[in-house]
């Protein structure tokens, strides 16, 4: 005699499994620079088929969640799935994304114009000191340089075609 608990498929394309990471990808086209210290909402794509929460998820799906901040960057947190005219809520996450010097801040033009107003700072003080020469004009530019860099904002740079992993919580 057998004891059948029944079946629980949600959809032909979307049912429950045993859970395991999804490959996700931004459903944005351009790089995302976000601050890590706000929350940002933003959809994931499925990258592939994967399982997350017990809901199988198949490639193309969307991932509903938001960009929260973590210490060290900011961590996605999937709160639903989305495909055709299913959805599902999930509970999911990534590791920590890393933040990083902001690298529109530390860039050739941007260490350049940096450098420029180090550089006029340097000839302006050297005027009410005397004579601004080369070693206070190049002295300024240097300074400005270096503290270009080292007050570029920390973010979380998120390409569109990197992957971001989720796993279950």
């Amino acid at each position: 005699m057998a004891l059948v608990v029944g079946s629980s498929a949600l959809s032909p394309t979307i049912g429950l499994a045993q859970s395991r990471p999804l490959e996700a990808t931004s459903a944005q086209q351009e790089t995302l620079y976000l601050n890590n210290d706000r929350t940002y909402s933003y959809n994931l794509v499925a990258a592939e088929r994967g399982v997350i929460d017990g809901v199988v998820i198949p490639a193309s799906a969307t991932i509903v969640g938001k960009y929260v901040p973590a210490e060290g960057g900011l961590r996605y947190i999937a709160e639903a799935v989305t495909y055709d005219r299913y959805s599902y809520s999930i509970s999911a996450s990534s590791p920590i994304l890393e933040d990083i010097k902001d690298s529109r801040d530390t860039s050739a033009g941007a260490i350049a114009e940096d450098a420029a107003i180090g550089a006029a700072g340097g000839t302006v003080i050297g005027e009410i000191f005397g004579s601004a020469g080369a070693g206070e004009i190049i002295g300024g530019a240097a300074a400005g340089a270096a503290v270009g860099n080292l007050t570029a904002d920390r973010v979380v740079v998120i390409d569109p075609e990197s992957s971001i992993v989720l796993y279950d919580n």
